[in-house]
């Protein structure tokens, strides 16, 4: 919706992965780097770990859009939450495989000679397993025995394990000692430095044409690096937030009022406004000493810090005037779920209130969501606008 008015080609901040904005830090090309090491040279287990948000599944899908088709077939596992028959299951049924038995050891013996017969046509079978760290123990003990799937020189497999950082805790455990001596080639995604923060926001403006970064003020670029802690899916969402904000209030470049005021809404307010909110709380009560508190009070109701609000609920009044000013619009804001959060208090700090119907049209929004009573922290939820 803000497209024309910023003179934009394309949206700039979707979370959806989009190989047109791609960005590489050192740490990206890094994992990929290793991503194509382990996979082109046959090593088995690959290991890719980091928070949620960091853009994991990013360099997955950067690695798998440049892979040769030919030579590369790709099994893709979202649900990691399996057990290891119907494991063996789902790969059969992704290479077209129909299985002569039901029990896990004539399965295995199965697979093994169709990917001998894949070895020897030229081709790589590469198994990706998202949100790993979602996966039964069971599943992960037996999944090494996959690893033994080999020539003399290559391994006839290789499988991604694509991760959170609590993964390496499961790994850990007695259990799968053997798994984890198996695993090859490893790389961990941290976050973004403030600087690589600040061009990864650049290039993703660029790309979408606004060749001269004009539109974010050097101050609100740096607040909201600060904000996210670095994670390129938290700087989407409050870029995206704080560009719907500034058009809303009719401002060519967004500023660090409307980025303090968005972070307020995700509860991401940055500690060091916080303070300075404070400190200027403490410059107005002094001030209304001297000049006496009816005077100051209009004083204090425009001047409010920032932190003031830090220890309440977001305010209600922040959340909706988006909608309000673009009625017609379909899009949705979008929320980071923080720890403790609830589908119904995120609900009810959205809209004011939480019910049957506005749960369902939430779900509605998010097909991820399959029981509202369970949510992923650092998951990012969309509530759609509502109309007066």
């Amino acid at each position: 919706m803000y497209l024309n008015f910023y003179n934009l080609d394309k949206e700039p901040f979707q979370i959806t992965p989009d190989p047109a904005f791609l960005y590489l830090s050192s740490v990206h090309k890094e994992a990929l780097a290793s991503i194509i090491y382990g996979v082109e040279k046959r090593k088995g287990f690959i290991l890719i770990t980091g928070a949620v948000g960091v853009g994991k599944t990013t360099i997955l899908r950067a690695y798998l859009e440049k892979a040769e088709a030919q030579h590369l077939k790709t099994i893709y596992l979202f649900n990691a939450n399996i057990s290891y028959l119907n494991l063996l299951k789902y790969i059969f049924a992704e290479l077209n495989m129909t299985p002569q038995s039901n029990e896990v050891s004539d399965l295995v013996n199965q697979l093994h000679q169709r990917l001998l017969y894949y070895y020897r046509e030229g081709r790589n079978i590469l198994l990706v397993i998202d949100e790993a760290q979602n996966m039964p123990v069971d599943t992960l003990e037996n999944l090494r025995m996959l690893s033994n799937f080999e020539t003399d020189t290559d391994k006839l497999i290789q499988i991604v394990f694509c991760a959170q950082s609590e993964f390496e805790k499961t790994l850990s455990l007695g259990e799968l000692k053997q798994l984890k001596q198996r695993i090859a080639v490893k790389a961990t995604i941290s976050p973004l430095t403030r600087e690589e923060g600040i061009t990864y926001i650049h290039h993703r403006l660029k790309t979408a044409g606004d060749k001269d970064c004009i539109i974010f003020t050097n101050g609100a670029l740096n607040q909201i690096v600060q904000a996210s802690r670095g994670i390129p899916r938290v700087i989407n969402v409050l870029c995206d937030n704080s560009l719907i904000t500034a058009f809303g209030y009719g401002k060519k470049r967004v500023g660090s009022g409307i980025v303090r005021e968005i972070t307020r809404d995700f509860g991401l307010e940055n500690p060091l406004y916080f303070r300075c909110g404070v400190f200027l709380m403490m410059l107005l009560l002094m001030a209304a000493a001297f000049f006496g508190m009816r005077q100051m009070t209009s004083l204090m109701a425009a001047k409010a810090p920032v932190g003031a609000q830090a220890t309440t609920a977001a305010p209600q009044a922040r959340l909706v005037p988006i909608s309000e000013r673009t009625a017609g619009d379909k899009r949705a804001l979008r929320r980071v779920v923080q720890r403790g959060d609830t589908l119904a208090k995120m609900i009810k700090e959205v809209y004011g209130e939480v019910d049957a119907d506005k749960i369902r049209r939430v779900k509605e929004a998010n097909p991820s969501i399959v029981d509202e009573n369970v949510i992923v922290e650092g998951g990012i939820i969309s509530f759609p606008y509502r109309n007066r």
